[in-house]
């Protein structure tokens, strides 16, 4: 029979002498391996006071971006839900009334948009897809939660903060992507 792996070890079978019944030198060898990693760097980190780096092309909870005057970016056009493997992406499209072009900046507008977490794999493609740079991935993790229902976030939750209104808060949602757009 050929092995599949290069890992197959011949068990050995022999009878143990006295010291080796007495699991003296293999109790030894652990505590040696237990009092090494005392000495080495705690590789916890004590969230939430301190977090740790993320990779630069991380991608956390989505966001639905706004201009700089405030308008949203979404069409509607639904280019993010086609592309979304998973099928977390609902929305519905409207028109946009006279006296809401400080709103919206298209005609078409998304009145429901909502990203089920339960079932987005945080594939960026949503991201990719979307002509208007209205949806990206943020620097945020999801939080944990109990319920099933606190995982559907809806356009309310998804929207970035109004950079006129709150210009900190509209910069911090940005994280760095604003640090990549001042040197572009």
């Amino acid at each position: 029979m050929q092995a599949l792996t290069n890992r197959l070890k011949q068990v050995d079978r022999r009878k143990m002498n006295f010291l080796e019944s007495l699991y003296l030198v293999a109790i030894f060898k652990g505590m040696l391996i237990t009092f090494s990693h005392i000495f080495k760097k705690k590789p916890t980190i004590n969230y939430p006071e301190k977090t740790r780096p993320f990779s630069p092309v991380f991608r956390g909870l989505h966001i639905l971006n706004r201009d700089e005057e405030g308008r949203e970016n979404c069409t509607a056009c639904g280019l993010c839900a086609v592309a979304c493997p998973a099928e977390a992406i609902t929305m519905e499209a409207a028109e946009r009334q006279t006296g809401e072009e400080n709103l919206y900046r298209e005609e078409k507008y998304a009145a429901k948009y909502e990203i089920n977490m339960l079932r987005c794999i945080f594939c960026g493609l949503c991201e990719e897809a979307c002509p208007k740079d209205a949806i990206y991935l943020s620097e945020t993790f999801a939080p944990a939660d109990y319920q099933r229902k606190q995982f559907i976030y809806k356009k309310e939750e998804l929207l970035i903060p109004h950079p006129i209104e709150d210009p900190e808060a509209y910069k911090k949602a940005l994280g760095n992507r604003a640090k990549k757009e001042n040197i572009n």
